[in-house]
């Protein structure tokens, strides 16, 4: 029986994020990439609205045992549904994931939402400007020049902001790996690094000349990463 992967993407992040990693684990896994509804959080914990989404979509899909994978704010997402429901995840992965520090400026991206800033910011994301497509622009550009959706983002940065993991790690038990950019300038290295101090079963992976999305920017290494741990996993 094939396992069941869920991979969550970021606050800006699309569904194609994760194609590489749907076409390599595809075939041999029942991969799942669910649209967060980051667009239509209440202004009440929006982050909390979007794990009970998540719970709902695992119940509604009645997924066991599952591979779940986050970037970013799908990484926040990912451990408060773990530290929720840890009988129910197998393997946790995370990769430039929220909920210790980031380094952003969510406010001013409403205020300057041109094609020259928003190429600028995305770039910031990458280690490699040449990973960032005229597609990628114009589909974070839809976003900030869409006055509902852009709402629904800073709510939930903010959202992220206040709500901190530090003391929820200690308690997660759920083998992890963390995939990191080492060029990461969203989340730093050494956030992994506090990651990895914090929750009790961690592996830590580096990927060089990588910045906060890993699985976009080194598709191969990423996979590779994922690959070579879950294959220890069931050799073990």
């Amino acid at each position: 029986m094939k396992q069941n992967m869920i991979l969550l993407h970021g606050l800006f992040g699309q569904l194609s994020n994760w194609d590489s990693v749907v076409e390599q684990f595809g075939t041999a896994y029942n991969v799942y990439v669910p649209s967060l509804p980051i667009y239509d959080t209440p202004k009440t914990d929006p982050l909390y609205f979007l794990v009970e989404y998540l719970e709902k979509y695992i119940a509604t899909n009645n997924l066991k045992n599952l591979i779940l994978v986050g970037n970013s704010l799908g990484g926040h997402v990912a451990i408060l549904y773990a530290s929720r429901n840890g009988h129910n995840v197998k393997n946790l992965i995370l990769t430039g994931s929220s909920g210790l520090y980031e380094n952003t400026n969510m406010g001013s991206y409403p205020k300057r939402s041109t094609t020259a800033y928003i190429k600028e910011r995305i770039e910031y994301t990458f280690h490699d400007p040449a990973v960032v497509t005229e597609a990628l622009v114009s589909q974070v550009l839809s976003i900030t020049t869409d006055t509902q959706k852009c709402l629904g983002v800073l709510r939930v940065a903010k959202s992220t902001q206040r709500h901190y993991v530090a003391d929820l790690l200690p308690q997660i038990v759920t083998p992890t790996l963390l995939i990191w950019g080492k060029d990461d300038r969203i989340t730093p290295i050494h956030v992994a690094h506090e990651f990895a101090s914090m929750i009790p079963y961690t592996k830590l992976v580096v990927l060089n000349e990588c910045g906060h999305a890993p699985m976009m920017e080194k598709p191969a290494e990423f996979n590779f990463a994922l690959q070579h741990y879950l294959n220890e996993g069931i050799v073990n």
